[in-house]
C-alpha cells in the first residue's frame, strides 16, 4: 500500500503536495534529533521552544498564504495576466517569513548560549542555522518556485547571521508577532 502511494506521491502533478510532506517529515525528523542530542545536554528546553517556534511557523505560513490569496483573487493578481506583481507580492512574502524564521531562532540561540561552553556555543548556532533550513523548506513547500528559493535561502541564512550579531534588530522587527505567543 504505501509503495502505491509513494509511486503516486512522486507523480509531476502531485509535486506541491510531495514537497508538503517532504517538509513535514523533515520538520519532525530535524526535531527528534536534535532532542536526541541536547537530551544528554541538559538542554531540551530548545527543542521545546523550537518545536513551538515550528508550529507558529505552520499556522503563520498557513494564515498568510490565504491572506495572499485573497489579495491577489482581490486586486486580479495572477500568474498570467500580472507577472510582475505576482511574482514580487510572493517573494516578499516568502523572505518576511524567512527572516521571521531567522529571528526567532537568532533570539532563541541567544535565550540558551547563557553559561554554555565553547562547543555548546558551536553546536547551538548550528543548529539554530540548520533550523533556518528547515524553516526554509517550510515555506518552499508554499512558495516552490525557483525565484523564490534562489532568493528566500540566502535572505534565510544572512538575516540569522545578522540578528545572532545584533539581536536588537530581531527584536525590533518580530519581537512583537513573538509576544503575542
Amino acid at each position: 500500500m504505501t509503495e502505491g502511494f509513494g509511486k503516486w506521491l512522486l507523480q509531476d502533478d502531485q509535486k506541491a503536495l510531495f514537497e508538503i510532506v517532504f517538509a513535514v517529515i523533515l520538520n519532525i525528523s530535524f526535531l527528534v534529533l536534535i532532542a536526541l542530542l541536547f537530551w544528554p545536554l541538559a538542554r531540551i528546553q530548545l527543542v521545546v521552544e523550537l518545536a513551538k517556534g515550528y508550529g507558529l511557523l505552520w499556522t503563520i505560513l498557513l494564515v498568510t498564504l490565504a491572506l495572499i490569496h485573497h489579495i491577489h483573487q482581490i486586486f486580479r493578481i495572477n500568474l498570467y495576466e500580472r507577472f510582475d506583481a505576482y511574482l514580487v507580492s510572493n517573494l516578499l512574502m516568502s523572505c518576511f517569513l524567512q527572516a521571521g524564521w531567522s529571528a526567532f531562532a537568532a533570539l532563541t540561540v541567544q535565550t540558551f548560549r547563557v553559561g554554555a561552553s565553547g562547543w555548546i556555543l558551536v553546536v547551538l548556532y548550528l543548529v539554530g542555522g540548520f533550523s533556518c533550513l528547515v524553516a526554509f523548506y517550510a515555506v518552499s513547500a508554499f512558495y516552490y518556485g525557483h525565484i523564490y528559493r534562489l532568493i528566500s535561502l540566502p535572505v534565510a541564512l544572512l538575516s540569522f547571521l545578522v540578528f545572532n550579531l545584533w539581536p536588537r534588530s530581531a527584536h525590533a522587527l518580530y519581537g512583537w508577532l513573538f509576544d503575542l505567543f
